[in-house]
């Protein structure tokens, strides 16, 4: 996937997160409160900042911390609760997300796996 492409999805992926959340816990029917708004813009900068965007798959898995200490468990409250209403509210984004998920622990999977096969082989010698 084009790295352009997978910063936007990243950043509209968020968004949408910050909306569900703001919509059930500050009542916007439409747009955002103004605290969402700058957590959003706040994000919007980290992704596009972000220096892994080709290597990483989430910022929930990636070694640098791109967000402020206080700002990360802000995001990490919205998108736990956001992120189970995404499949009712965007279920396509939901599918994406949840490929690209089972996609990277099979990756890891067969990294793990190949290593332990030379590991063997290794010792076998």
């Amino acid at each position: 996937m084009d790295v352009e492409k997978k910063r936007q999805r990243e950043q509209e992926t968020v968004a949408k997160i910050i909306e569900i959340y703001c919509h059930d816990h500050h009542g916007k029917r439409s747009g955002l409160c103004p605290e969402c708004e700058e957590l959003a813009h706040y994000a919007e900068a980290r992704i596009t900042a972000c220096p892994r965007m080709e290597v990483k798959s989430f910022c929930s898995v990636c070694p640098i911390h791109c967000y402020a200490p206080a700002r990360r468990q802000e995001i990490q409250t919205i998108m736990r609760y956001g992120g189970p209403r995404m499949l009712l509210h965007h279920p396509l984004m939901t599918l994406h997300h949840m490929m690209l998920s089972w996609q990277m622990r099979l990756e890891r999977f067969a990294f793990f796996r190949r290593s332990r096969q030379s590991d063997r082989s290794v010792k076998v010698k």
